[in-house]
């Protein structure tokens, strides 16, 4: 009975897309995280039946919105692009202060660079 129910669930998981652009914070990679968890604690069959309402877009049908349109009148695709794990790494490079953006710049990549730097520094100037 079990077995069956976790069939249901890693199929439910299959299903579910994961979205490569969200490294990290993908929905689908976090329930098949989540659902192996849950399956080791003790599977829940509650658990089961939301996300396969939730899958089915059962609520989207239930509840029809009149228009597909938001509050700031971007598409889904404009959505999509912004909330990616490259575009929020880009905005978080455009926040940084020009003196950390300088200090990441200059500051040394390897090993090999910060002995060459601490050569450098160490010297006494004549």
């Amino acid at each position: 009975m079990a077995a069956s129910r976790y069939r249901r669930f890693l199929k439910l998981c299959e299903e579910w897309p994961v979205d490569e652009t969200k490294r990290g914070r993908d929905l689908g990679a976090y329930l098949r995280q989540r659902v192996a968890q849950a399956f080791r604690e003790g599977e829940n069959t509650q658990m089961y039946e939301s996300l396969a309402r939730l899958h089915s877009n059962y609520y989207k049908h239930k509840y029809p919105r009149p228009r597909d349109t938001t509050f700031s009148g971007l598409s889904v695709e404009e959505y999509k692009l912004i909330l990616s794990t490259d575009t929020l790494e880009e905005f978080k490079e455009m926040d940084k202060s020009m003196w950390k953006r300088l200090q990441e710049k200059f500051a040394p990549k390897g090993p090999e660079e910060k002995q060459t730097w601490a050569r450098v520094l160490s010297r006494p100037r004549t």
